[in-house]
């Protein structure tokens, strides 16, 4: 399973968290989410907790799942 990557985050001026996947907008946070959000990142895998955050995080299986036969629907 591949690690997450391609996160950033901008903590901007009244307290909102933006997160960025290769510089497309994932998520806003605000408020008390926004904190806690922090708190999160900076005691932790950075790349991991942006990626739980913002429900971008592949299992590794959807490549695998988008090959099979039955999810191929027509195309070659």
């Amino acid at each position: 399973m591949p690690r997450p990557s391609g996160f950033h985050y901008e903590q901007r001026g009244d307290g909102t968290v933006v997160i960025t996947h290769h510089g497309r907008a994932a998520g806003t946070l605000r408020g008390a989410r926004a904190d806690k959000f922090l708190a999160e990142v900076e005691s932790g895998d950075a790349q991991l907790v942006m990626a739980r955050w913002t429900g971008a995080y592949r299992f590794g299986n959807e490549r695998t799942a988008r090959l099979h036969p039955r999810n191929r629907s027509g195309r070659r």
